[in-house]
């Protein structure tokens, strides 16, 4: 007995975007495994809730409150830049370092940062938002 194919989704209703490359460490490709490969460590979430508040440079994600190590930072930095969340652009000083920037995949994860804030406050007692955006 034949096996029935699925009719293939109308190209209007395909999930569309931007060709990446593949994770090499991928352990499956389930997308919740895919996702956590990137952002689902200890510091990463905390990195881009950093970029979401204002902040570009390394000095400022240094002075966040969890004081990640600056060897974990540069870690964490250059695995966002490999991965697309992030990219680097010419600081807003004008000076000749470089500051970080979300990419459309990294501006992505904002409902995901309101989810796992909004979860927090309701479910861990004691959490409260303690930070705000940067002022530029």
């Amino acid at each position: 007995m034949a096996k029935k194919k699925k009719a293939a989704r109308p190209a209007s209703k395909r999930a569309t975007k931007p060709a990446s490359k593949p994770c090499p460490t991928r352990r499956s490709p389930c997308p919740i495994a895919c996702t956590l490969d990137v952002i689902g460590d200890r510091w990463t979430l905390l990195v881009v809730r950093d970029l979401f508040l204002g902040r570009t440079r390394f000095k400022e994600f240094t002075a966040s409150p969890e004081s990640i190590p600056t060897n974990i930072l540069s870690e964490r930095l250059q695995r966002l830049l490999q991965s697309g969340v992030i990219k680097q652009v010419p600081a807003s000083d004008g000076s000749k370092r470089l500051a970080y920037e979300l990419t459309d995949k990294g501006d992505a994860l904002r409902p995901l940062i309101k989810a796992v804030t909004k979860w927090g406050l309701q479910w861990e007692e004691g959490t409260r938002i303690g930070m705000t955006p940067l002022e530029k």
